[in-house]
């Protein structure tokens, strides 16, 4: 079997091959003797049918079969030995059935399309901005109240105000405000709503200020845009009855039980971040790192987004096999074809450009990923999920334990190859580069990224 390049252009070049008889004639037999050893055919004893008769009845198939998989194992073969870089698939010019009666020897053609050569060479006199969100006092102090509530106790209030439950007799409203009566009307002898959950500031605003023995004149359905779910609950009914609920209720309220913010002391503290944090500045200082913590994302969010820009601004002026990416396109997807291909394809070209760009890159710098890599980074993730529902001081065991349940997922585990590898790229670039830091408010942050 002969394998020859033809280059076309610089990013285009054409593979033949040229197979002989010799070249497939032993594998051939090879499989029709295997078909004979393994399959039942009606007449002949399994193992014993003739050589001819396996050639008459699966030989135009089989060998076809082993010409189209050497052929395209060759071509594979020779890209590996020959270090081409390609972009897509290997093409075959023309795809036609094999004239077997009346060739033993036949050749293929193969179109390839091939990166290009890239400089992106990476020095410091290539600066960007590395926007860091400044955390404000009223950040803190937000971040503190959510803890203290969290961490706080549901104990008697005189009058209703913040995150209160109101307790009481619901009783449905005739329009004239009397009490409904009869069988069809709905009572509920104990029962609880919370104000601060309601979708409308307007109903909420009732209980404002009310105490026990107070009664409060109010519209359930306003108060969650008619969800026949939370109706349900709310007055104890069935979620049917419940989307036809549109009367007032009132509320005569017998109990209002608030919130009791925690204490700052030293058991809070170390509810909130664990054993070593046990004196008020050490939990304001860790405070104030853990949310510049969770805000870096953003920034180096922003910031590689920029560097993706300015790079491929600088290094993107390159050729591309784009006739041969389209044509490879329109066969990997039938939403493609002639109608829509070129709009399609020069939304594509940037990220095409890119991703070869920081696979120039990550070469240059050696960027490999390691399974501790994705190791951090899953405990990373579940670190932050945790964080989000209060629990920011979990062991290394139980991390550990989500962190290699989040890898063991195989259709989640290819994304978080992609972001290891893309935070492990930047970090070279930021090496290589002039990185210019500068803090700057969330507002300030916030205009900084619509523009970007």
């Amino acid at each position: 079997m002969n394998v020859t390049l033809t280059k076309i252009d610089d990013v285009t070049a054409k593979l033949t091959v040229s197979v002989e008889e010799n070249d497939y004639q032993t594998k051939v037999a090879a499989e029709l003797k295997n078909i004979g050893r393994n399959h039942v055919i009606p007449g002949f004893r399994k193992g014993h049918i003739p050589f001819n008769e396996l050639k008459r009845r699966f030989g135009r198939q089989v060998t076809s079969d082993v010409i189209n998989r050497e052929v395209y194992d060759a071509v594979v073969k020779y890209i590996q030995d020959n270090k081409l870089a390609v972009l897509g698939e290997p093409m075959p010019v023309e795809v036609k059935e094999l004239d077997l009666v009346n060739n033993k020897d036949f050749t293929f053609e193969y179109e390839l399309g091939l990166a290009p050569e890239i400089n992106a060479e990476l020095t410091k006199d290539i600066t960007l901005p590395f926007y860091t969100i400044e955390v404000t006092d009223d950040m803190v102090q937000e971040q503190d109240k959510m803890f203290r509530e969290r961490f706080g106790a549901q104990v008697p209030v005189e009058a209703y105000e913040g995150k209160a439950l109101v307790k009481g007799a619901i009783m449905e409203l005739n329009e004239d405000g009397t009490i409904k009566e009869g069988e069809d009307a709905i009572q509920v002898v104990n029962g609880i709503v919370a104000p601060w959950r309601f979708t409308s500031a307007d109903e909420a605003a009732k209980f404002e200020g009310k105490k026990v023995g107070d009664k409060v004149v109010f519209n359930p359905a306003a108060t969650c845009n008619g969800n026949a779910v939370e109706l349900a609950s709310m007055l104890g009914i069935d979620r049917d009855k419940a989307a036809d609920i549109k009367a007032d209720f009132e509320i005569a309220i017998s109990e209002i039980i608030g919130l009791k913010l925690a204490e700052h002391n030293e058991e809070f503290f170390k509810n909130v971040y664990g054993e070593t944090v046990t004196t008020e500045e050490q939990y304001f200082d860790t405070m104030r790192k853990s949310i510049a913590t969770q805000l870096l994302p953003n920034s180096s969010a922003l910031f590689q987004n920029d560097a993706r820009k300015l790079l491929t601004e600088k290094f993107g002026n390159f050729q591309l096999p784009s006739a041969f990416l389209k044509k490879w396109l329109m066969r990997q997807s039938d939403d493609l074809n002639d109608a829509n291909i070129d709009e399609e394809y020069d939304k594509m070209e940037s990220s095409l450009k890119w991703q070869l760009i920081k696979e120039r890159i990550a070469a240059n710098k050696g960027v490999q990923i390691t399974e501790d890599d994705m190791m951090n980074f899953a405990k990373h993730i579940a670190a932050r999920q945790f964080a989000q529902y209060g629990m920011t001081n979990l062991d290394e065991e139980t991390l550990n334990g989500y962190a290699k349940h989040i890898l063991n997922d195989k259709e989640y585990r290819p994304r978080i190859v992609e972001q290891v590898g893309d935070a492990k790229l930047f970090e070279a670039i930021s090496a290589a580069i002039t990185v210019d830091e500068k803090k700057v408010s969330l507002e300030e942050f916030q205009k900084i990224a619509s523009e970007a």
